[in-house]
């Protein structure tokens, strides 16, 4: 039989073509676009003076000194950049209580006073963790014997998190995955007079080798072991999607799913099930593939970024965490002023 359709008969239901054949239809197809309004870029404050440090498995991204941050966001913020995600770099004065964390002269404390002194309607966003101030490098304190102290950590990570909002961060994100670590905070920022502040969870932290560039930025890697033991197995959906909600039954008010781009599926099954925002993080390990991919002329770097991180959109995050965030403050502007949408392939 002639599969072909006869030019005499009538008009074939499903061709999709004439639906996107212009540069007006294609946009109207996009349901899901990037905005600037949903970048929020991540920083590693260190607190050594006037630093700008370079970091090598991240190329492009740097350890800021607090006296830089001002120069260096200035031109970002006047582009449009709107949030930003402090992870604090410390040289000294880690022990097993991460208590150099919240001490008035680490680096986020400083760095949150320095950024709402000179960017009033800056979003800034604090992580809450404690391996970058642990002299282990682990996401919590330890007992005596060895074993991981949950009520100890989330008691601590509650106490960084009401000195960060006291010093003027509209939001904490903790990113530890310790057991009841929301409501923990949710309560001591409630019992300070400080429930304003919202919490932005690390609800599906999976055990991902993705983040080994980060654990160079941020001199957190582990002095033994992994964090296999509190982070989620990258195959446990059924497991996530229990972090998630017992995330938001503790008062999450935003969820978020780390890395990206590999656990799409999680993205959707948050945005289907919960009823806050959600947040994905491209992270270190996804943002180094792409620029050294591009470097090595595999593709345009701005096309696949752009790519990639409407696919971040499609599967339903509301927010994106994102490295790329300053190249984007240009692309996004650009094609939005030029009325072109974002990703606009002719390639067959």
């Amino acid at each position: 039989m002639n599969s072909s359709i006869s030019s005499e008969g009538p008009a074939p239901r499903h061709r999709l073509h004439p639906g996107y054949g212009h540069p007006i239809t294609r946009i109207w197809q996009e349901e899901a676009r990037l905005h600037v309004d949903q970048l929020v870029y991540p920083l590693f404050i260190t607190d050594a003076v006037n630093a700008q440090e370079e970091i090598g498995a991240m190329p492009g991204q740097y350890r800021w000194g607090v006296d830089r941050l001002e120069a260096a966001l200035r031109p970002l913020v006047r582009k449009g950049l709107r949030a930003v995600l402090l992870f604090g770099v410390p040289s000294n004065g880690k022990d097993g209580r991460a208590s150099c964390a919240d001490a008035a002269n680490s680096p986020v404390v400083q760095a949150v006073g320095v950024l709402k002194a000179a960017f009033p309607d800056l979003l800034i966003i604090c992580d809450i963790c404690l391996c970058a101030y642990t002299d282990h490098g682990h996401c919590c304190i330890f007992r005596e014997d060895g074993s991981m102290d949950n009520a100890a950590s989330i008691e601590r990570l509650a106490e960084i998190s009401v000195s960060y909002v006291r010093a003027g961060a509209h939001m904490v994100a903790p990113s530890d995955m310790m057991d009841g670590r929301v409501g923990a905070i949710k309560r001591a920022l409630c019992e300070a007079r400080l429930d304003h502040a919202p919490v932005m969870s690390y609800s599906a932290k999976f055990a991902s080798c993705f983040y080994g560039p980060f654990r160079d930025a941020a001199h957190s890697a582990p002095a033994f072991g992994d964090r296999r033991a509190y982070q989620l197995p990258a195959g446990a959906r059924r497991l996530a999607l229990r972090a998630i909600e017992r995330d938001v039954e503790e008062g999450a008010d935003f969820v978020m799913v780390k890395p990206a781009g590999p656990y799409l599926d999680l993205i959707r099954d948050a945005r289907d099930r919960v009823h806050v925002p959600v947040a994905a993080y491209h992270v270190s390990g996804e943002y180094a593939m792409l620029l050294h991919a591009a470097q090595a002329g595999a593709f345009d770097l701005k096309t696949a970024v752009l790519e990639a991180l409407t696919g971040i959109r499609r599967a339903g995050a509301d927010i994106i965490i994102t490295y790329f965030a300053p190249q984007l403050l240009d692309w996004l502007q650009a094609e939005e002023g030029s009325g072109k949408p974002a990703v606009d392939r002719t390639e067959s």
